[in-house]
């Protein structure tokens, strides 16, 4: 299957991962592929990396401007995709080596699909944990989202809701969980790995993340509200240690 793959980097301000996130996609075995970086108008010296892998491969294009956020960004790169699948790569993140001839085996012939695979994450740059978070337990949390690959048929027909700040991501795949015509795919192969960042945005996802599962009728509105409260009381005692 001679499938051409979009993957897509958003970036702000992320001058000392972007290049790891940059070569670990130009590195890849599988090489039909372009690569999408969406830069927010960054001021620390990301763009001139961007801007020096772009000038020695033609799979790169880039834009750097302001945006209303990631999901805003994500948006503007799907727009620019041409590929058949197209998959998100955080700028602090990085690709194993054959993560597209590991997807691209199971790549189906349907119009609408996921393929995921398993991610690799890493804490002070040393191994954590590896999963795979199956598509059945969507309503209850989010599958690994930097391991998934969509079919461009799926992101003609859904959005990233820029109302959410931080879940949107979520926000998406249960729309796509609710679609019956979305095929999703497992793939049990190391993909991605995937530093795991700090607490900045940990309360407001929780927040949103009740918010959407009430949205869908995945919980009552009592669940949501204790849910609520127990992830600020979480992030208080957080902050206070």
């Amino acid at each position: 299957m001679d499938n051409k793959f979009s993957i897509i980097t958003v970036t702000y301000n992320s001058s000392e991962t972007v290049e790891q996130t940059i070569k670990s996609v130009l590195g890849q075995t599988y090489v039909n592929f372009e690569y999408i970086l969406v830069d927010g108008a960054s001021t620390d010296g990301t763009v001139d990396i961007i801007k020096r892998y772009a000038k020695e491969d033609s799979r790169i294009r880039y834009i750097s401007e302001p945006d209303n956020g990631i999901y805003d960004a994500m948006n503007k790169g799907i727009k620019m995709a041409t590929g058949d699948t197209i998959a998100l790569l955080n700028s602090d993140d990085y690709y194993e080596t054959d993560a597209l001839v590991h997807i691209v085996k199971y790549l189906p012939q349907k119009k609408y699909y996921v393929v995921y695979g398993m991610i690799r994450m890493l804490k002070n740059e040393k191994e954590e944990m590896v999963i795979l978070c199956s598509h059945n337990s969507i309503p209850e949390r989010m599958i690994m989202h930097p391991a998934c690959f969509v079919s461009s048929a799926v992101y003609e027909k859904y959005q990233y809701d820029l109302k959410y700040k931080s879940a949107a991501d979520y926000d998406l795949f249960l729309r796509l969980y609710q679609d019956h015509n979305v095929s999703f795919i497992p793939v049990y192969e190391v993909i991605v790995n995937y530093r795991m960042g700090g607490m900045s945005s940990s309360l407001i996802s929780s927040l949103e993340t009740n918010e959407i599962r009430y949205k869908y009728g995945y919980i009552s509105k009592m669940q949501r509200d204790i849910g609520n409260f127990g992830a600020k009381v979480k992030r208080c005692l957080l902050l206070r240690d």
